[in-house]
Parts: C-alpha cells; sequence; structure tokens
C-alpha cells in the first residue's frame, strides 16, 4: 500500500505555506490515486494539529478525502485516507 508522507516540523510558524503543502499532498494523492496520507504536524503544544484538522474540516477539502485517524501511540501523527472508485 503506497503512502505519501508530510512532516510540518520545518515549516510550522509559516500559515500560508502549510496549507499550500496540505493541499497539494492531497491533490498529489489524488492524481496518483495513493489511499494514505501521513501528516506529522509534532507533538508540541497541539497548535498546529488544530490548524490542520480545521483545514482537513473545510467543506471542500473534506469531500476529498474518506476518513481522518488519529494514531493512538503517537499524538504527533495524522492518517488521512482515501477511497477511489474503479480502477
Amino acid at each position: 500500500m503506497a503512502k505519501i508522507k508530510l512532516d510540518l516540523h520545518p515549516i510550522f510558524n509559516r500559515g500560508a505555506q502549510i496549507e499550500q503543502e496540505l493541499e497539494r499532498v492531497i491533490d498529489e494523492a489524488e492524481r496518483k490515486r495513493i489511499q494514505t496520507v501521513e501528516i506529522i504536524p509534532g507533538k508540541g503544544s497541539g497548535q498546529l494539529k488544530k490548524r490542520v484538522l480545521r483545514f482537513l474540516d473545510r467543506k471542500d477539502i473534506k469531500a476529498r478525502y474518506h476518513r481522518i485517524d488519529k494514531d493512538r501511540k503517537n499524538h504527533g501523527r495524522l492518517f488521512v485516507y482515501f477511497r477511489f472508485k474503479g480502477k
């Protein structure tokens, strides 16, 4: 199973770039029909994770993926799953 990984540590304080990277990774997953995207906002205070979850909860973005899982063992990771119809 193919997976894309996006680590947000290097750009944690650049708001517009964070959204661009999230948008880019979702576009890439759809284009390449990749089923899982791992987003690593880091453990920290949780502000970056909240920002990522707000982005993923937007109506236009939410329509593009199937579901989100928060890693139980490592609260600094999110998994976004995609479901594609047909081959």
